[in-house]
């Protein structure tokens, strides 16, 4: 059985292997996209022959990976593992079998997402920005301070200028938000330019605390969140470099590969660094 594993570890590790799977996550993504254009029915029964391969491919790579794990709790345990067993889960319901075509379809559509869970820097990226939404949460609540103070301030001034757009304050958050995103805000402030010639104060000031001090805050919890995941990435890749390349060779008495090799120069230039 450390044989059989040991194989089917250097079968989901090779980077060959990986590059397949993402082609045809990639091809998965572009046969949905065909069907959209409502093809030729020789063309469509080509398109449901390349859904059935793909559909048995994932099932075929995500079978090597669950029996390439330790335990089936060890690949379980992994998040991104449990996304990709829901995904190619649902992607075995049949076209036919399903509550309707379009059900089967939109199912399909969710094999792109394992993108994600194949490209690291997706994975990292994805981990990132859940980890920071707490700390995000409070940026956004400051942020809806800021725009509840200007929309109040904006109904009240503006009101009779254009009732559309500062009619109450609702509203004129949503203007607020309109500036923000600087669509067409220099004629909603040319607008009050001509009742208030000063008014263009307000929407300087708003756009620096919207725009550019908040926008930079998020961009900063972001960066510092994605410096500890790459970290956090860079410990647990080590860790399954001890486990999954050490110990089959040594059990089975097997001089260790290039690949085991390279794994622990890394692992030493870690522990270098830390030191």
């Amino acid at each position: 059985m450390a044989a059989i594993r040991a194989k089917l570890i250097r079968i989901r590790d090779n980077k060959l292997f990986e590059v397949f799977v993402i082609s045809v996550i990639v091809l998965s993504g572009l046969v949905v996209g065909a069907r959209t254009y409502s093809p030729d029915p020789s063309i469509l029964r080509g398109l449901n022959v390349l859904d059935y391969l793909v559909t048995g491919f994932f099932l075929v790579e995500i079978l090597i990976r669950m029996a390439s794990e330790r335990s089936l709790l060890a690949f379980f345990r992994k998040g991104w593992n449990t996304f990709d067993f829901l995904v190619v889960a649902v992607s075995l319901v049949p076209m036919g079998w399903a509550h309707s075509v379009m059900l089967a379809r939109l199912l399909r559509i969710f094999r792109v997402l394992r993108l994600i869970s194949f490209i690291p820097e997706l994975r990292l990226l994805v981990n990132a920005l859940v980890k920071a939404l707490p700390r995000l949460g409070y940026v956004a609540i400051m942020m809806f301070v800021i725009f509840y103070i200007y929309g109040a301030v904006g109904s009240i001034a503006f009101r009779n200028i254009n009732a559309e757009l500062w009619g109450n304050i609702s509203v004129a958050m949503l203007t607020l938000f309109r500036v923000a995103t600087f669509e067409d805000w220099t004629d909603v402030m040319y607008e009050t330019m001509d009742v208030y010639p000063l008014s263009w104060l307000y929407y300087v000031t708003f756009i620096f605390l919207a725009a550019f001090v908040f926008l930079n805050m998020v961009i900063g919890i972001i960066l510092e969140v994605m410096q500890r995941e790459h970290e956090q990435y860079d410990r647990q890749q080590a860790a399954e470099a001890v486990q999954d390349g050490v110990s089959p060779a040594a059990g089975s008495g097997e001089p260790p590969s290039r690949d085991v090799i390279a794994r622990l120069d890394r692992i030493e230039r870690l522990l270098e660094q830390r030191l």
